[in-house]
């Protein structure tokens, strides 16, 4: 998911890069403790507001670019989840982050394509449309994004929204 930012791409990197910054910019972040930041190798957390607790672990990371990590669950298979800036011009960048499911690859591809097609792939869409708005929401407002301010979702959001 692609998204375009009115800020400079060193802007955006000091947003992405912050340490515990998932919990200004992550509309379904409850909290983000980090045990090593940063660089390679760093590692935190997400804790949901669903109550799902997700490890981070940093793969690689290059200042001003973005980093790779992969996430998931304790003791389940991890996603690896690239983060990538773009500089467009000198007042703009886009924002790119991805994720590539590791939950369903070991299930055949005859079973799992369509599922992921009408089911998981626009749950997907909209989590990463939601994370990369709260960042463009902290960069260009300098305020915490709300909690499910694009909206709950059946994943990440408090289970009473």
């Amino acid at each position: 998911m692609q998204r375009p930012i009115a800020a400079s791409s060193d802007i955006v990197w000091q947003a992405i890069a912050a340490q515990g910054n998932l919990e200004t910019c992550h509309p379904f972040c409850k909290k983000n403790p980090v045990t090593a930041w940063p660089g390679d190798q760093s590692r935190d957390e997400i804790h949901y507001l669903s109550g799902w607790v997700f490890e981070r672990q940093f793969i690689q990371w290059t200042d001003g670019v973005g980093y790779d990590l992969e996430t998931g669950r304790k003791g389940r298979r991890k996603s690896s989840v690239p983060w990538r800036i773009e500089p467009v011009d000198d007042n703009n960048s886009t924002l790119s982050i991805s994720i590539r499911p590791h939950a369903i690859s070991h299930i055949p591809v005859l079973f799992w394509w369509v599922p992921h097609l009408i089911y998981f792939k626009p749950l997907l869409e909209k989590y990463l449309l939601a994370v990369t708005g709260g960042f463009e929401y902290f960069i260009m407002g300098g305020k915490a994004v709300p909690r499910n301010y694009f909206g709950s979702h059946p994943w990440f959001s408090d289970v009473h929204d």
